[in-house]
C-alpha cells in the first residue's frame, strides 16, 4: 500500500521540512499583535478582556499594537456605520500578511439593534473579510476569550498552500451592497454626462 506523500511548504519544499508548518503555525497562534478598532459600547468589554480579572496576554495575545503595520489581528468591535466602512478597509489592507479578523458583538457581526439604518453597514465581513464571530449585545469578556481560543485552533489547523493559494474577493465584490457617499454621487453623475 503506497502512503501519499505529505503536503510541503509551495516553492520551498526542497528547504522546508515538514515540521515547519507546526512551527510557523505555533509562532503566529501564541503571539497575536491586536489591533482594537473600538467604534461603541463592546470596545469597553474588549478593554475589560484586556484587564488583570480576564488577562488574555496569557493567551499569547498582546493587546494595543502601536498600528496597523505591527498588528496580526483586529478585533472590530461596535456598530460599523458606511461612512466608517473605508476606514476599517484601509487600516486592514495595512496589516501584514497573515492576517486575522475577530467581529466582536451583534452590530459588528450583523448590524444588531441598528441594523435597518440606512447607515449601517450589515456585518463587518461585508467589506473585510472575519476568521472568528463573536455574538452578543454586548459579549461578555469570556466571550472574546472563547474566540480568541477559536482563531488559535483555526492558526494551528492552516495549511500556509491554503491560506495563500485563494485569491480574496475583490473590492469591487465586497463593495457591491454599501451605499455609495455623496462624494461619489457626483462623480456618477458626470459619467452620465459625459456620455
Amino acid at each position: 500500500m503506497l502512503l501519499p506523500e505529505p503536503k510541503r511548504l509551495g516553492a520551498l519544499a526542497r528547504l522546508a521540512p515538514e515540521p515547519m508548518k507546526v512551527v510557523l503555525n505555533w509562532g503566529r497562534r501564541y503571539s497575536l499583535w491586536v489591533f482594537n478598532f473600538g467604534l461603541a459600547c463592546c470596545a469597553i468589554e474588549f478593554i475589560a478582556a484586556s484587564m488583570a480579572r480576564h488577562d488574555f496576554i496569557r493567551l499569547g495575545v498582546i493587546p494595543f499594537a502601536p498600528g496597523p503595520r505591527q498588528a496580526d489581528l483586529m478585533v472590530v468591535s461596535g456598530t460599523v456605520t458606511d461612512k466608517m466602512a473605508p476606514a476599517v478597509k484601509r487600516l486592514y489592507e495595512q496589516m501584514p500578511e497573515p492576517k486575522y479578523v475577530i467581529s466582536f458583538g451583534a452590530c459588528s457581526n450583523c448590524g444588531g439593534p441598528y441594523w435597518d439604518s440606512y447607515s449601517v453597514t450589515k456585518g463587518v465581513d461585508q467589506i473585510i473579510p472575519v476568521d472568528v464571530y463573536v455574538p452578543g449585545c454586548p459579549p461578555r469578556p469570556e466571550a472574546l476569550l472563547q474566540g480568541i481560543l477559536k482563531l488559535q485552533e483555526k492558526i494551528a489547523r492552516e495549511s500556509l498552500g491554503e491560506r495563500y493559494g485563494v485569491t480574496r474577493p475583490s473590492t469591487a465584490a465586497l463593495q457591491s451592497g454599501l451605499v455609495k457617499g455623496p462624494g461619489t454621487a457626483g462623480a456618477a453623475g458626470t459619467e452620465g454626462a459625459e456620455r
